[in-house]
Order: structure tokens, then sequence, then C-alpha cells
């Protein structure tokens, strides 16, 4: 930042100060040139000449250092077939003029002829009254003193421009370290956060930053709530691969005689909490990445085609939006919709709804999975979370659907909940998932 405000300001202070000196130098030489054709017109005005067609003036020039000797002003009138007629400052000198033929307006021209002195000359062609001859009055003066005045402006404006380039590069300086201290606040901060272990900023910032540190916050929580629900899910696991390992050291201590049934049967249930945190882990891992979306109705028909070949002889019937998106992963929409349409299909009667938003929202996308089943009372709903939880032993299952479902579905910010069909009179169970958000 301090390199290009340093550049900028180099190049715009040049590009102001090349300005400024050829307009101040244009300026000093229209000036300069304005003098000289003062005196030009009033050579002219004063012009007679003598009945042997000689001219002469009626009044002198006014400016003294016409008469000294090089004097660095100088006058001179000729005429085709007359000697020249020059001023006593020229002395032994004459003006040539770079131009032929006859000047009607005022020319204005840098000469060099004299060595050592160059000069402004301007110079006219005058048709005198009696006179057939063309006269050229010449006015000539020295550059020396035009030339000090534009050196004297361009050294003011050198050390003027000089000082203001300084000046505006230590304000950007100053201005780009003062406005950058907010974030060397925030490293300290997050410098303070690793050393004390604190878990949260909360030092005051400025407003500018203040955004940035909430995300920074959101962050840490974020990070914290990770790491959290991976201690739970290490502790959970360990838990409840205990008492498996504890029946089979038991049993193998003891010499059990059905040990064998014993290891399949308790490896059984080391294999589903296995699973289970396993895609609870995916999930997580997953939803971290922020940019999942997922198709609900195009999920729904997949299961539904996997499902139907496990159960042929059920009835499967989808309706809804078909352009509803939800804010997951489709590998964990596919398994939460897996778990409750073969759950529908499997303890139902025959007939599964599946309804793609029907209550639509603007945060919430529901879906609805109906069975007309004998359905589940009440008072026994909350109990088919929990993990292992079965209510019908006679079919086969681990009990872990609805428990996946429900820690799958509140990882990505969704809630399921069970009641009763009006429709099919068995069990509804209402899946509430983040929708995506809109794509610009």
């Amino acid at each position: 930042m301090i390199l290009i405000a340093a550049g900028w300001i180099t190049i715009l202070l040049l590009l102001g100060g090349l300005a400024l000196n050829r307009t101040l130098t244009n300026l000093l030489n229209r000036q300069f040139d304005e003098q000289l054709g003062y005196v030009l017109t009033a050579m002219i005005g004063s012009a007679e000449l003598y009945p042997d067609g000689d001219v002469y003036f009626t009044r002198p020039l006014g400016d003294q250092r016409f008469l000294e000797p090089n004097s660095g002003v100088y006058w001179q009138i000729t005429g085709e077939g007359h000697e020249p007629f020059p001023s006593q400052s020229l002395w032994d000198r004459t003006l040539k003029s770079p131009v032929k033929g006859f000047v009607k307006e005022p020319l204005y021209y840098d000469s060099y002829q004299f060595a050592g002195e160059p000069l402004r000359v301007v110079e006219r062609s005058v048709m005198l009254p009696g006179s057939k001859t063309h006269w050229r009055f010449m006015v000539a003066s020295a550059r020396s003193e035009v030339d000090q005045q534009i050196a004297n402006v361009r050294a003011i404006l050198a050390w003027s421009f000089a000082v203001l380039g300084i000046g505006l590069f230590l304000m950007a300086m100053l201005q780009t370290w003062y406005g950058l201290s907010p974030l060397r606040r925030v490293r300290q901060a997050i410098a303070h956060i690793r050393t004390t272990g604190t878990n949260r900023v909360t030092d005051p910032l400025p407003l500018e930053v203040q955004p940035m540190v909430e995300e920074l916050n959101a962050l840490l929580a974020h990070s914290e709530q990770q790491a959290e629900e991976a201690r739970t899910h290490a502790g959970n696991l360990a838990h409840a691969l205990k008492t498996p390992l504890t029946v089979l050291t038991n049993a193998a201590s003891a010499h059990s005689p059905d040990l064998d049934c014993t290891v399949l049967r308790e490896a059984t249930v080391m294999r589903r909490q296995v699973d289970h945190h396993l895609a609870r882990a995916r999930a997580v891992g997953r939803r971290a990445t922020g940019l999942a979306r997922a198709n609900v109705m195009q999920s729904a028909a997949g299961v539904e085609g996997a499902v139907a070949r496990l159960y042929p002889a059920v009835r499967f019937d989808i309706d809804g939006s078909k352009t509803a998106e939800v804010a997951l992963e489709r590998q964990d929409l596919d398994e939460i919709l897996g778990n409750l349409i073969e759950n529908a299909a499997k303890y139902g009667g025959g007939s599964v709804f599946v309804t793609v938003d029907p209550e639509p929202d603007e945060a919430l996308c529901s879906v609805w999975i109906e069975d007309d089943g004998i359905g589940i009372p009440q008072e026994q709903r909350g109990d088919l979370f929990r993990r292992g939880a079965r209510l019908d032993t006679n079919k086969p299952g681990t009990g872990l659907g609805l428990a996946i479902v429900r820690d799958v579905a509140k990882i990505y910010g969704g809630t399921v909940d069970l009641d009763e069909s009006e429709d099919l009179g068995g069990l509804l169970v209402r899946l509430r998932l983040p929708r995506a958000p809109a794509v610009r």
C-alpha cells in the first residue's frame, strides 16, 4: 500500500509539476513578448520619413537601455535601398532576420546570432505613408532576464513539489500504519488466544474490523464444536464397544462352550456401533465444507428404486416439488431417506407415500414419509431415536436407523419427528432439512 501510494504520488506530482511549469513558462514568455510588442507598436507609431526617404522618430523611445551599447535591448529598421537604422545599443552590430518577404503580422522568434547572448525578437513589415519601401521594424531583447525568471520559477516548483511529495508520502505511511493498526491488534488477540488458552477474541476493536472478529469467533466456535463432537463420538464409541469387549473377554477367560456364538453376536453389535459413528463422522466432515447441495426429489426417487427391489409388493408414491434442494451432501441425504423409506416399507402395510416440500418455508425444506401400518403410540415415539431401540423384534434390523437419521439431520441443522398419518393411518415422519441457498 505504501509503495503504491508513493508511486501514484510521484506520478501525479510529476504530471502536475510539468503542467504547472509549462503554464508558468508560457505565461512569462507571453508577458515578455507583450513588452516587445509594445515597443514595436511605439516604434511604428512614432516613425516618419525625411525628405530624402530615410526614417526618423518623432519622439524618442522611453527605454534608456536603447542608448547604452550592448545593453541587451535593441531595435532596428531596415528597408530595401536604404542603410539600416539601428539603435545605439547595437553599436557596430546588425540584427539579421531569417524571414524573407513582407511580414504582415508581428512575428516572434528566438535568435542566437549574437554569441553568448540569446535574443527574443519581434519584427513586422510596414508601408509608411508617402513611401513605397517595405520597412522592417525589429525589436530584440536578451533572453537572460526571462530565462532567469523561468529558472527561479522552476526551482520554486521543484522544491515545493519535493516537499509536498515527501509530506504526502509520510502522510500515506502514517495513514497506512494507523489504518492497519486494528489488524495488528487482531493478530495480538489471536496470539493471546494461543498463549493463554482462551477461545474467543474479546478485546475491544474498531468497528471496521468487528465483522472479521465476529467471523473469527464464529470459526473458533465451529472448531470448538467440531472438537467437542469428535470427543463425544470417541467417548460414545468407546463406551459402546466397552460392554461387548468385556463380554468377549469374560467368555474367552471362562472358556465358554458357546464362545463362537458369543463372538458373532458381540461382533455384530460392535459393527453396528462402528457403522453408526462412522456415519456421524462422515456427516460432520462433509458439513464442514459448507458447499453441500442435493436435490430432494432426485434422491428420493433413487432411494425408492433401490427399496422397491427389496420390497416388490409395496406400493410407493412420490410427489411434491421437483426443484427443492437442501444443504446436504447427496450421500447423507440418500442415507437419511433410505433409512426412513425402508422402515416405512418394512413396517407398513404395503403403501408408502413420500411428499417433498409440502410446507414451503424459506429456511427449511420438509419431507414427509407416510405408511399405512399400525403406527406407533405417542408415548413410545421418543424411544425409537435411542441407539438400538426396536419395537418390532420379529423383523431384521439393527435399531440404529432412526438414531442415524436423527444424528445426521441434527449435524446439518435439521430435525426429525414422528406423528400419525391422517391419510394412511400409519406413521408419519416429518423430516426438516436446511434449504440450499439460491444460486446467483
